[in-house]
């Protein structure tokens, strides 16, 4: 891959390149903030439940911190990759020097907009319930015959990341076509895991997981062919990651190991000692010139509101970790455009950073496994596990049943393509498009209401 063959302004289910004050990539970014799918982040748990009186993160805030850290990677690589075609490329120039920071922005906004209700654990509901129901007779037919192998594998190992891309692309009932209408640069940036499903091999970053679905497939062909992504399988389907991906991805990882540290000190899960102890050892690890750990920590002990400490310091390790990642990204920028580095950023800097794994560590130990946490993740998945029970035989059935014919009335308008001639996977994807959709208030909502155990009212 070349850098100035990696970015296009041509946009998905449209030809046409709008023009205006306004970059195509900007658009991307003020389409995603104002769009109800982002708004609904606001009531989706990152790690900890949605609390009553301690402040901490949901996917909404999660995401807008990634973008600025997104944007700022965007400015740190960009304008040293501009520089490589001041004199040679003034298209190329300028997208690196002035719009690279907005596609990375847009991407980072997006990341998780596939993210069903209750996070990893309504994932793994879905895939949990198809895993189990296998063999379960619908109209005299096992549910895993209603679907091809490649269908099947998107079913049982249900994936956040392919969901977003078909969120964002697919041109879901009365809606725009094209989903959101995002220029294929953006939309390559979240593509973590360029391969289907039946290609997922832990071996490799890229295919660690998938990043789309079988409906999304053709979308993801022309993608990558508009942006000269280095293809390594044509069956199964697998691409190399576009370069940006590994940006986004590093905003993201950097965001979320060190901010959930500072959630779980405000709530008392772990003592500022600890927080404290754990990030000035990564800075001191680190150990950037332009960064001096005796003034960091001088300015700290001014601060007397423990909460505003905290927060200084989780600002200078977020800067410092950023920095340290646009430093790896050009360091390694040949691999990475020749599709061979096997590698997040974020890890590459854990290899020569002992205190940074210290983070996960207690990250994985003390908050992860928190009681808070598995009680969410549990319930979730209850929750998610009873409504796939209800949608998904209501969808299959020729003849569903007066309370399956009630349920399938509930779905938006817009999750009603099974109301039209579909295939057995189109209608499925239907009520996983509903469901996750659904906010974690709202699909506990729903689950109550339909087990009867409130009784809704028109008030």
């Amino acid at each position: 891959m070349q850098y100035d063959q990696l970015f296009t302004h041509k946009r998905v289910g449209s030809d046409k390149i709008p023009s205006g004050p306004r970059s195509g990539f900007q658009r991307d970014y003020d389409r995603l903030i104002f769009s109800s799918a982002f708004r609904r982040l606001q009531n989706k748990t990152q790690v900890f439940p949605l609390p009553g009186t301690a402040f901490v993160h949901n996917r909404l805030t999660h995401s807008l911190e990634v973008a600025s850290v997104g944007r700022s990677l965007g400015k740190m690589t960009g304008e040293r990759i501009a520089s490589q075609f001041k004199h040679s490329n003034e298209e190329a120039y300028e997208f690196y020097k002035y719009e690279l920071s907005n596609v990375l922005a847009a991407g980072c906004l997006a990341h998780d907009i596939g993210n069903p209700a209750f996070g990893h654990s309504g994932e793994k509901a879905i895939s949990a319930y198809f895993v189990e129901n296998a063999q379960a007779i619908i109209d005299g037919q096992e549910l895993q015959n209603y679907f091809s192998e490649n269908e099947w594998k998107d079913l049982c190992t249900f994936e956040g990341n392919a969901n977003a891309i078909r969120i964002l692309t697919h041109s879901f009932r009365g809606r725009f076509k094209g989903g959101f209408g995002l220029t294929y640069t953006t939309v390559a940036s979240i593509l973590k895991y360029p391969c289907e499903s039946n290609a997922m091999d832990k071996g490799y970053k890229h295919r660690k997981k998938y990043g789309f679905f079988q409906s999304e497939k053709d979308t993801i062909k022309q993608l990558a062919w508009e942006l000269n992504m280095l293809q390594e399988s044509e069956q199964p389907v697998i691409y190399k990651r576009h370069p940006f991906v590994y940006l986004v991805e590093a905003a993201d990882d950097i965001c979320y190991s060190i901010v959930d540290m500072e959630d779980a000190q405000r709530l008392g899960i772990l003592q500022k000692e600890e927080v404290v102890e754990a990030f000035m050892e990564v800075i001191r690890n680190i150990n950037r010139p332009d960064e001096n750990a005796t003034k960091i920590l001088g300015y700290f002990n001014d601060i007397k509101d423990t909460n505003e400490a905290i927060a200084f310091l989780r600002a200078k390790v977020i800067n410092i970790l950023a920095n340290e990642a646009a430093d790896v990204f050009i360091a390694q920028q040949d691999d990475i455009l020749g599709g061979t580095f096997n590698n997040t950023l974020v890890d590459a800097i854990q290899d020569k950073c002992e205190a940074l794994k210290k983070v996960q560590y207690l990250s994985r130990t003390k908050i992860y496994n928190h009681d808070t946490v598995l009680q969410i993740e549990l319930a979730g998945y209850n929750v998610m596990s009873e409504l796939l029970q209800l949608f998904i035989p209501a969808l299959l059935k020729n003849k569903p049943s007066h309370r399956e014919a009630i349920a399938l009335k509930l779905f938006p308008y817009q999750f009603t393509e099974f109301e039209e001639k579909a295939s057995p996977y189109e209608k499925v994807l239907s009520a996983l498009d509903y469901l996750s959709g659904m906010t974690d208030e709202y699909a506990t909502e729903i689950y109550r209401r339909l087990k009867g155990i409130v009784i809704p009212n028109h008030g």
